[in-house]
């Protein structure tokens, strides 16, 4: 049997000039890869190892629940299907919580996927394009600074996970 290994990620500089669209789709695609560069070479049984005591924060769980945020925040900002990429309205927390029996190489498969088609529905809205949440109105401007806030947020989180596993730091 072979052990699966998260593959290595290749990030591209975050972008330092530019018009506004470009800077935050880079400066997301960049925070996407910062958090895949913190998995790379390692092995599912290490994505699966908590922080400490008593969270059940894994590195695992940060790419299944950003899979989910990807999905989430895309589908209000485009009026597409919003759907539970891990868990259900009984369950909440499955991205995070549900991670024992989880398929690692699987769960990387869909965040690929989610990202992807998170790119490709929100390609053809303004910046300006407004939508309703039950929390006010929203742009998609909001939803990309949303999502680079979110990412900047985990991958800190990603960061400890990673030098508890294997003592390795850095950006």
């Amino acid at each position: 049997m072979t052990t699966w290994i998260a593959p290595p990620a290749h990030r591209v500089p975050e972008p330092q000039t530019g018009p506004e669209r470009a800077m935050l789709q880079g400066w997301l695609d960049w925070h996407r890869q910062t958090l895949l560069s913190k998995c790379a070479g390692l092995t599912a049984e290490q994505l699966k190892t908590a922080s400490a005591p008593p969270s059940t924060l894994t590195l695992l769980g940060l790419v299944r629940h950003l899979a989910l945020v990807e999905q989430s925040w895309i589908a209000r900002a485009t009026d597409t299907e919003e759907r539970w990429v891990y868990g259900s309205d009984d369950n909440p927390d499955g991205d995070f919580d549900d991670i024992a029996g989880a398929d690692a190489e699987a769960d990387f498969r869909t965040y690929a996927a989610e990202v992807a088609d998170a790119d490709r529905k929100i390609a053809d809205f303004g910046l300006d394009h407004e939508f309703s949440t039950p929390r006010g109105t929203k742009s998609v401007r909001w939803v990309y600074l949303h999502l680079i806030e979110e990412y900047a947020r985990h991958n800190g989180h990603a960061d400890l996970l990673r030098e508890r596993i294997d003592g390795t730091t850095g950006d």
